[in-house]
């Protein structure tokens, strides 16, 4: 309604100055309660303009002929006609805005030449038309040149669009390349100590079992570890080859990693509440993360305990944590580690919240929401 406002001001500021030039010119009729009707006609037909241009060309065409047959207010009666022309023609019915313009132009002509006294000279009567086509050619060419820039302005800013989206395509490229060089670095590296490390565990439990010795479950823990280990960076390897790969790592896998931690001499409880369903991959990896390390970290830093690791799905949101009854307690002070550095970015990256802290009765906590139904 706002865009409609100008027409609808300006419908009003012509009909005003058609019914004061009526009033004032010397040859011009006495206005009725019909001319009225069809200025108020007009009037409303340009404030619908810009909503229907065809329409309401044509019933200013037809109520300004009118008009001008009735009163004869002189050239003004033109004036709404111009302006419905140039729209028409700025909104692209080029046809429609060149047939008003003949059908104006040439009963305004008829009527002037039939209702000429017998004086007056017929050089008047051509002048007042040649000067009214100018006017309805300037019209028609303005609304014509006025819907080629606005067009081309469009095209300017949707290339100026497309020139930022493939920007912003050519840097994830770079990005996504730069993680992949980093990516098979860190395999090259990883995995050679990681298999010397499985290979002299593998050595350890043969021996023990040449020997007739059941081998320690640290040990073979520590063999379960470095295979797992050796997988993980192979699978992460393959996402960020393929991401279309199946194999990810992901929530239903966190029994695996329970298993695991139990292998090492740290009893896991694994609680899953709500209805699962299929996340999006970057949250199934997230959480899956969030878990491994603060299971790591229970392992490495809580001492004799119990952990427990909840999952739970609501329709908002997903929300995984951690919780142990170590020996970690409210007042000591929380340094935090690379591993809570690389949670709570990981967290944070995805538009969710990350807590770390130790409860009242002893043990800590690590607590991830993932927002779901909101943008990222």
């Amino acid at each position: 309604m706002r865009r409609d406002l100008p027409y609808a001001l300006s419908g009003l500021a012509l009909g005003a100055l058609l019914l004061g030039n009526a009033a004032l010119t010397p040859d011009a009729a006495t206005v009725g309660a019909l001319d009225v009707l069809l200025v108020l006609a007009m009037a409303v037909a340009v404030a619908a303009c810009r909503r229907w241009p065809v329409l309401a060309l044509g019933v200013v065409t037809v109520a300004m002929l009118a008009l001008h047959i009735r009163v004869h207010p002189g050239v003004s009666a033109a004036f709404p006609v111009l302006g419905a022309v140039y729209v028409t023609a700025w909104q692209g019915h080029r046809s429609a805005a060149a047939v008003a313009s003949v059908v104006f132009l040439g009963g305004f002509l008829a009527h002037d030449i039939s209702v000429a006294p017998p004086g007056r000279p017929g050089q008047l009567i051509v002048e007042r038309t040649a000067l009214l086509l100018g006017w309805f050619v300037a019209a028609n060419v303005a609304g014509l040149v006025g819907r080629q820039r606005r067009a081309y302005l469009e095209q300017v800013e949707q290339r100026a669009v497309e020139a930022e989206r493939t920007r912003e395509e050519m840097a994830l490229r770079r990005a996504g390349e730069e993680r992949l060089r980093i990516a098979r670095d860190l395999h090259d590296s990883l995995t050679h100590s990681i298999s010397v490390i499985k290979v002299q565990a593998g050595i350890a439990v043969h021996l023990a079992r040449k020997h007739g010795e059941e081998p320690s479950a640290t040990l073979l823990a520590i063999q379960e570890a470095s295979g797992a280990a050796m997988r993980e960076l192979r699978t992460t390897l393959d996402v960020l080859r393929a991401p279309t790969d199946d194999d990810r790592l992901g929530l239903a896998r966190v029994d695996e990693l329970a298993e695991r931690t139990r292998a090492v001499g740290i009893p896991v409880q694994v609680t899953v509440t709500g209805q699962r369903r299929d996340l999006p991959d970057e949250v199934e990896q997230a959480g899956y993360r969030v878990i491994q390390e603060a299971l790591t970290n229970v392992a490495r830093h809580a001492g004799p305990a119990t952990a427990h690791v909840q999952v739970q799905y609501a329709p908002a949101g997903l929300t995984v944590a951690v919780t142990d009854d170590g020996q970690a307690s409210p007042g000591e002070p929380l340094t935090p580690g690379v591993g809570l550095r690389g949670m709570r970015e990981r967290v944070t990256a995805l538009g969710g919240t990350l807590r770390a802290a130790a409860h009242d009765d002893h043990g800590f906590t690590v607590r991830a929401t993932f927002p779901l139904d909101g943008p990222r």
